[in-house]
């Protein structure tokens, strides 16, 4: 391969439902859905491959994949779990890649150009990687191998799951792709596939065929999307920093509409109480703060406001609120909180005295509404505080709060 880069696509299998059957061996051969409970509102985070013969997958309501697949094991998931392994996962990766772009939790693209002489010795360590994680970590994986990410992309699914896949030069990918549907390229989402659809351009011969088309309807972006339909993708890896993140954000949705409004108060302090946790995790700051509401009808809207930086769960509360006045007052399933135009400094400059006063009030404003919820719910939400950061024990808090609230 001379000079050419050689990427390694790392893909855990059905990650979340693969870690839960590793932990607990009697579900093992049954259809694992990771998500809601039947009775409950929400949708499939992830399921295994035994559930996908049912029709069920990532983001199906759940109740529609109960009457598909009734005699499922439904499970919560659980991040916190998740995370950890992921971090046994990483380190694993860390060891044999000179670039790594992480995607997710359980997915990434590792550059190892400068680690092997040939392609062999790259062969080598995709397949020491893939054993390493099943003898350490009890799960499977599947890897691409290839020159550039969106041929590495298409190899690691080539054979999933547990699956090893090469695609060596552009010509090997054209012929593999060719005449799969256009979202067989991986940029080529939802939409972007009903507009070529609309414009009779369905497989990937056909964006070859119909370059004016395609430039036409996609701008600069398009392409891209001809480039790749011809192997052709020089993207450089972009290793993730904390710092480098646009925006963070909580939300939870209820189990039935709500229409208190003095009860989002509450639920937007404690979202508001894990943004801060991330904030002080990732040193960041945040300039903005947004709110997002989905009405009973599903009509989702958002609303953002710039301000001074904000990083304390009271001021991200106390602006929320201010976005919350703002809005259509009718019942709602959603609700969130977050921060954009993060920075690793703060805008405002002040002075050693003001934020001696800043920090100070702050503090007595954050107990105030720990002492205000305490005693509305009779739960001592500041001891256990670092609970509430796990995203089930958060979500059960807020449905309690919900069923227990008092005036």
């Amino acid at each position: 391969m001379g000079k050419n880069k050689i990427i390694i696509h790392v893909d855990m299998d059905a990650f979340y439902a693969s870690v839960e059957m590793r932990d607990n061996p009697s579900i093992r051969k049954k259809p694992v859905i990771i998500g809601s409970l039947p009775h409950e509102r929400g949708v499939v985070a992830t399921c295994n491959y035994e559930a996908r013969k049912y029709g069920v997958h990532s983001a199906m309501n759940i109740k529609e994949a109960y009457k598909l697949c009734p005699k499922g094991v439904f499970i919560h998931p659980n991040y916190e779990k998740y995370k950890k392994v992921s971090n046994q996962i990483h380190k694993i990766w860390d060891e044999y890649a000179i670039e790594k772009e992480a995607i997710a939790l359980d997915e990434a693209y590792l550059d190892i150009t400068d680690n092997v002489e040939s392609i062999d010795e790259a062969r080598k360590i995709a397949k020491t990687i893939k054993e390493r994680i099943l003898k350490e970590i009890g799960l499977t994986c599947s890897i691409g191998l290839s020159y550039s990410k969106i041929a590495a992309k298409t190899a690691s699914e080539e054979k999933k799951p547990n699956g090893y896949f090469e695609i060596l030069t552009k010509e090997d990918f054209v012929n593999l792709v060719i005449d799969r549907e256009v979202d067989a390229l991986h940029t080529v989402g939802k939409k972007s596939k009903e507009k070529l659809n609309e414009n009779k351009i369905f497989t990937i011969r056909d964006i070859q065929n119909n370059k004016e088309k395609v430039l036409k309807l996609f701008g600069k972006r398009g392409e891209f999307i001809y480039d790749i339909s011809y192997g052709i993708d020089d993207r450089e890896l972009k290793p993730y920093n904390p710092e480098n993140a646009q925006s963070l954000s909580r939300e939870v949705t209820f189990q039935k509409d709500e229409n208190d409004y003095e009860f989002f108060k509450d639920i937007l302090f404690l979202l508001a109480i894990c943004l801060e946790n991330q904030l002080k995790k990732r040193k960041l700051h945040g300039n903005g703060v947004s709110l997002k509401i989905t009405y009973s009808d599903m009509k989702t809207i958002t609303r953002q406001k710039l301000s001074a930086s904000c990083d304390s769960a009271i001021e991200i509360q106390e602006e929320a609120l201010k976005l919350l006045e703002d809005i259509e007052k009718r019942s709602i399933r959603l609700i969130g909180t977050g921060l954009y135009q993060l920075s690793t400094q703060e805008i405002k400059q002040l002075s050693i005295d003001d934020y001696l006063e800043k920090d100070n009030n702050i503090e007595e404003r954050t107990n105030r509404e720990f002492e205000r919820l305490k005693e509305k719910y009779k739960l001592d939400f500041k001891s256990n505080i670092e609970k509430l950061y796990q995203t089930d024990t958060l979500f059960k808090t807020i449905e309690y709060m919900r069923k227990h609230r008092s005036n």
